[in-house]
């Protein structure tokens, strides 16, 4: 005697109808995934290349100039000597990657505050480091994303 398939029905290309729902979702959602985190590895990558600026800013004021015979920091050799090499990974032309420096006052560690009381009181100086990153993400279709951070430290030298 033979058995008889009493499961019902064979359901045959239903496996091919739900691969064709589920794989481009999945797909989109993974593709998805890896795009958000080159765009937070891109972040972190200028905030650490901005405090990186500021730290070489702070370090290389009108004191190490005066105690070393070099030049002291400008905008253009922040860049080219502390942010242009760490920048791993990201375009570093002019026009993708901008950096702007700013000193309080001066780029020397302190100066005299002439309306303190009494007047002459040192005021610390610092230096922000911002830096901007224009980011196109491939399969992406618009303008691109501008990734800024800045960072502040005290002139120290």
């Amino acid at each position: 005697m033979r058995c008889r398939r009493t499961l019902g029905t064979p359901r045959r290309g239903a496996t091919a109808v739900e691969a064709a729902f589920v794989l481009p979702v999945a797909f989109t959602f993974i593709i998805g995934m890896v795009v958000m985190g080159m765009l937070i590895y891109y972040y972190f990558q200028v905030a650490a290349l901005a405090r990186e600026g500021a730290r070489y800013a702070s370090v290389h004021g009108s004191q190490y100039a005066a105690d070393t015979g070099n030049a002291a920091a400008t905008e253009a050799s922040i860049r080219s000597n502390a942010i242009v090499p760490m920048a791993v990974g990201l375009n570093t032309s002019t026009s993708d990657l901008i950096c702007t420096v700013t000193w309080n006052t001066s780029n020397s560690p302190t100066s005299y505050n002439p309306n303190s009381t009494p007047p002459g009181d040192p005021l610390r100086n610092t230096v922000s480091v911002t830096v901007t990153y224009k980011w196109k993400p491939w399969l992406y279709i618009g303008s691109t994303l501008s990734l800024t951070s800045t960072s502040t430290m005290p002139m120290s030298y």
